[in-house]
């Protein structure tokens, strides 16, 4: 018989739609994939006891508790996941990773970029392993996209369009709410984080943007009743320079009134162009610019067995992966890097050069001039 996988105790801080999602997610990698742990869900906090306590027997834990802090201070567990609000993800982090776990945490990974470089600084001291929650980079239609770049299948890429667009603030009567704090909300930070990682993860580095953000809704009330100020951005937008030479644009938009999921791009080269939706994120369309006149465009690729790692999932193309997928396919990353197999597929210092993409898109936009990127390399690194 195989010897017995080591196993990685799970602690999970909060539990609203990505505290379950992340739960989803490690349960089916745990049935997809031959993880290099034995995954067992140790213990999850939530506000309340009554709470944590609900989460605990219908998220399948061991242990629950309101204080986040017994998370971190019980060294029974190896690996904290944060699925709170944004503005308490530093806190969390630096207290888990101060304890020698590994960090799991949902994006975006802090409100201001410098508080998300210190964070990779303490990740790399400390020689823990980290993930910063970007799934939807681990779709295989997207992987496939990326090597058809690589390998020139498109010849030279000149220009890129992408839009993250969801309709969860269409509303101007809805409440305010954690993602309208101006330490760290707003659509660009919340939702055009996602649309920027998806440009980079494709065609490498930005280097320079031209931002432009604009607030809809002027005020929201708050639990309490109050009518708070709006400071944050509805709508965000951005011009892109790449440092492969190409050129484009990226917008984030939470007031898109019928959208519940637009994660789209196209992208352009000299030889094709690709397009992909992920309202429909199971297909990639790819335009052959040397077919002959008569029987030119775009051409579905369906999802199957031979983008990997949908095989794992399902024998049969066609029959499609879900939101939760992406996630498991995030653990199964995650789990390789703590395990010592591949490099972090998106930790923290990824985290850190989307937020200083989006901090110096936001500038932009208020200073109303093309700004370079800086190197968040060197932040990370405590370099100037």
């Amino acid at each position: 018989m195989p010897a017995p996988k080591p196993e990685l105790k799970i602690g999970l801080i909060g539990t609203g739609f990505m505290g379950k999602t992340h739960v989803f997610g490690f349960a089916s990698a745990a049935k997809v994939f031959d993880l290099p742990y034995e995954i067992v869900l140790h213990t999850v906090a939530d506000v309340t006891d009554t709470l944590a306590e609900t989460a605990a027997r219908r998220l399948g834990f061991r242990h629950a508790t309101f204080d986040w802090r017994t998370i971190v201070a019980d060294p029974a567990i190896d690996l904290v996941d944060i699925t709170a609000p944004n503005a308490l993800h530093k806190e969390m982090a630096l207290a888990a990773i101060a304890a020698g776990k590994h960090v799991y945490c949902e994006k975006p990974l802090a409100p201001r970029a410098s508080d998300a470089a210190e964070m990779a600084r303490a990740a790399a001291r400390a020689g823990v392993r980290t993930q910063v929650g970007f799934n939807y980079v681990c779709n295989p239609m997207l992987t496939l996209a990326r090597r058809m770049i690589e390998a020139g299948e498109l010849g030279t890429i000149v220009n890129y369009r992408g839009i993250h667009a969801e309709d969860y603030m269409a509303d101007p009567a809805g409440p305010f709410t954690f993602r309208h704090d101006p330490a760290g909300g707003g659509a660009l930070a919340d939702i055009g984080s996602h649309a920027l990682a998806t440009a980079e993860f494709l065609l490498g580095p930005i280097t320079e943007v031209m931002g432009d953000t604009v607030t809809v809704v002027r005020t929201r009330r708050d639990a309490t009743g109050t009518d708070r100020p709006i400071e944050v951005d509805d709508i965000g937008r951005a011009f892109l320079r790449f440092s492969s030479g190409a050129s484009g644009s990226i917008e984030a938009n939470w007031l898109a009134t019928g959208r519940t999921m637009q994660h789209d791009f196209e992208l352009y080269g000299t030889k094709g162009a690709l397009a992909f939706s992920q309202e429909r994120f199971n297909e990639l369309h790819h335009y052959d610019a040397a077919r002959p006149d008569g029987r030119r465009g775009f051409a579905r690729i369906e999802a199957g067995p031979a983008h990997a790692p949908y095989g794992d999932f399902c024998v049969a193309p066609g029959h499609q992966l879900g939101f939760n997928d992406l996630k498991a396919i995030e653990v199964l990353g995650y789990l390789r890097a703590i395990a010592g197999e591949i490099d972090e597929p998106f930790g923290f210092a990824a985290g850190a050069r989307v937020q200083t993409l989006v901090e110096t898109i936001a500038r932009s936009a208020q200073e109303r001039v093309w700004l370079a990127v800086p190197n968040p390399a060197a932040a990370v690194r405590g370099e100037p």
